[in-house]
């Protein structure tokens, strides 16, 4: 089950398709309107297992994706309007260059045909797309991005690996089951401001250690998020039939240091609610939040029309089993947003009002069914009772044994003193009965002669 995780994962995907792309050019308030789900069945699968001497196992888990059409809300084939990333990302990290730079940049993207909002297709977005600034950017500066050949926000994601894990077998010490020692080698990350945000804490993300409370929490780390995470307990529930436990990422998941002082490492920040992660992004301003920036400061929904930011849809948990550690049902929603603005001699930029644009939003989803939920139930659910009653029949029977005992005993000892009674009772009756027989008896002549002279 470890190798080959049976449970069923899937990968929905919600574009935001821009609706007035020269307006926000000339300075408006951009306007969109959330497309999707586009929906994946993601599969997984280990290899490279290595047993250390440390109770430790390392391992790479591979990720692919099959596109499910009748789960899809649309096709691959369906046209985006959205940011030009690459475009947007270099005239920002562009701002403090020489004028000189900012306008040779200017004369390759129209060279190119490059503008700042494109129109592709969600395949494209997805996995992949070639153009002729992609394909130079590939030629002569091939260590500026990972894509080689084709740019797409999750085509690295595609038939590989998310690095080396190296966790614990839980062997030696049951509570440091899958907590992760190292990862691609590193006990930490460099990519934050400090310490704290960049250790590599609690588990890969699939299992935790068991016997779990309310006072618990869940941690793992996630090379995608390039940090670790923590989620805290919310309330006791039921899937299936299986106790429960909900936990839900915390207000401060988010929060800027101004906020959260502990999140200070990750900063530059913007408003909170967001996280900044371009330092593991080759620079791109990209920002990590919950989707539709819900738990995030209002101002950022407010500046992009379209956006309605709920718990309901947008709130990501996960069920776990309290006693064994095990996800029964899980829900992680997160959205990827581009801070895009005007770039003085940069011309395909226009006069774009600073704004944190969302993107595309995602949900990986997974849920225990099937035969393997039912064998989790006969074991997790059904034996336990089935062993807690079997517990109170054996008591009653062995208080009704004791009762039989008790009552054969005394019934014993009481047959015992009526025989004992009758039998001496039995002995007297003949005896009186004898006296009797010989009172009515006539007397031989020599006894009569005998009590005359008396």
């Amino acid at each position: 089950m470890w190798k080959e995780i049976p449970i069923p994962f899937y990968l929905s995907v919600y574009f935001f398709h821009v609706l007035n792309p020269e307006q926000v050019l000339q300075g408006e308030k951009p306007q969109v309107q959330e497309r999707g789900p586009y929906v994946y069945r993601e599969f997984r699968h280990k290899s490279n297992i290595t047993f250390n001497n440390n109770d430790t196992v390392s391992f790479l888990e591979y990720r692919s994706f099959q596109f499910q059409p009748n789960k899809s809300s649309g096709l691959e084939s369906d046209y985006i309007v959205m940011p030009n990333i690459l475009v947007l990302a270099a005239s920002m990290m562009a701002v403090d260059k020489p004028m000189a730079l900012k306008l040779i940049m200017t004369m390759a993207f129209t060279g190119f045909n490059e503008r700042a909002f494109m129109n592709r297709t969600v395949g494209e977005i997805m996995w992949g797309y070639s153009s002729p600034l992609v394909n130079f950017i590939s030629k002569y500066f091939p260590s500026a991005f990972p894509f080689k050949g084709k740019f797409g926000l999750f085509a690295e994601l595609n038939n590989s690996d998310s690095g080396l894990f190296t966790v614990f077998t839980g062997v030696q010490n049951i509570t440091r089951i899958h907590l992760v020692d190292k990862w691609n080698g590193l006990s930490k990350v460099n990519y934050w401001h400090s310490d704290q945000c960049n250790m590599i804490n609690g588990t890969s993300g699939q299992m935790w250690a068991p016997f779990m409370t309310p006072e618990s929490s869940l941690e793992f780390y996630s090379p995608e998020a390039c940090r670790s995470m923590k989620l805290v307990y919310k309330e006791a529930d039921v899937f299936q039939g299986i106790p429960t436990y909900r936990f839900v990422a915390p207000n401060t998941l988010f929060a800027n240091g101004s906020v959260y002082p502990p999140n200070e490492g990750f900063c530059p920040c913007l408003e909170s609610g967001i996280q900044n992660v371009s330092t593991c992004r080759f620079g791109t301003p990209l920002f990590l939040s919950h989707p539709h920036f819900y738990n995030a400061d209002p101002i950022l929904a407010e500046a992009v029309t379209g956006l309605h930011p709920n718990g309901k849809d947008h709130s990501l948990f996960l069920d776990i089993h309290p006693v064994t550690g095990i996800p029964m049902n899980c829900s992680v929603k997160l959205q990827l947003s581009l801070y895009m603005k005007a770039v003085k001699g940069i011309g395909q930029t226009g006069n774009i009002n600073p704004v944190v644009l969302p993107l595309l939003w995602f949900e990986e989803r997974g849920a225990m069914e099937g035969e393997t939920l039912q064998v989790f139930y006969k074991q997790l659910v059904l034996l336990p009772k089935v062993l807690h009653y079997v517990q109170y029949v054996l008591v009653g029977l062995g208080c009704a044994l004791l009762l039989i005992a008790v009552v054969h005993q005394i019934w014993s000892q009481k047959c015992y003193l009526f025989w004992s009674s009758s039998k001496k009772g039995s002995k007297n009756k003949e005896a009186v009965q004898a006296y009797s027989e010989s009172l009515m008896t006539t007397p031989s002549q020599g006894t009569v002669l005998q009590e005359a002279r008396l």
